[in-house]
């Protein structure tokens, strides 16, 4: 091994021979940063199909939207259909039931929503929601002709007694908020594409 001795009189010792310059201190650099990337890669590798195996499945992907014809609901009518494996609610609002939708205090509501706000303008009589209780997941009755419709007019739920009115939001029981309304659209007057 060498001796340098700098300009204040201090020396210390300077490796010699082969691999002891600048460009092995860049050859050690790539080979870290080349096993770094290989561990990298091959964590993603692993790690990918975990991940991958909670995406949902392809059946659930084909019902990602549905369309439905609802030219054949008259007003105070209503469809059960399946959206996503879970029931969907499609009503055709009377005049008297906005009306009542329309005449409850927003502030005296548990989960305040307008009828504006849970259907589209300039078709606030079509009511779209899920068909799945928001207490524990039972699915309320009020859809077909001559099912309990609650206290106020809307839908039943006959596991724990939770009331909805005409606009689906709850009024009484123990369920906490209002029927899920979906994202959904008017393909053209009579056609909703749901999702």
């Amino acid at each position: 091994m060498a001796t340098v001795e700098h300009t204040d009189g201090t020396a210390h010792a300077a490796a010699s021979g082969p691999g002891a310059g600048p460009e092995n201190v860049r050859r050690r650099d790539f080979i870290n940063i080349a096993a770094v990337s290989f561990a990298g890669v091959g964590g993603l590798t692993v790690v990918y199909p975990l991940v991958n195996q909670m995406n949902p499945s392809a059946d659930v992907l084909a019902l990602a939207s549905i369309e439905v014809d609802v030219a054949q609901i008259q007003a105070g009518q209503a469809i059960k259909t399946i959206f996503r494996k879970q029931p969907l609610f499609i009503r055709n609002l009377t005049p008297q039931e906005m009306q009542a939708a329309n005449a409850v205090p927003v502030g005296e509501l548990r989960d305040p929503q307008t009828l504006a706000e849970r259907t589209k303008e300039g078709k606030t009589n079509w009511l779209v929601t899920m068909g799945v209780c928001t207490h524990l997941g039972c699915v309320p009755l009020g859809v077909a002709e001559g099912e309990n419709k609650g206290e106020y007019g809307g839908y039943f739920c006959p596991c724990h007694g939770s009331h909805y009115d005409t606009a689906a939001r709850i009024r009484k029981g123990p369920a906490p908020k209002n029927l899920e309304v979906p994202e959904y659209s008017f393909l053209s007057d009579t056609v909703l594409k749901i999702g």
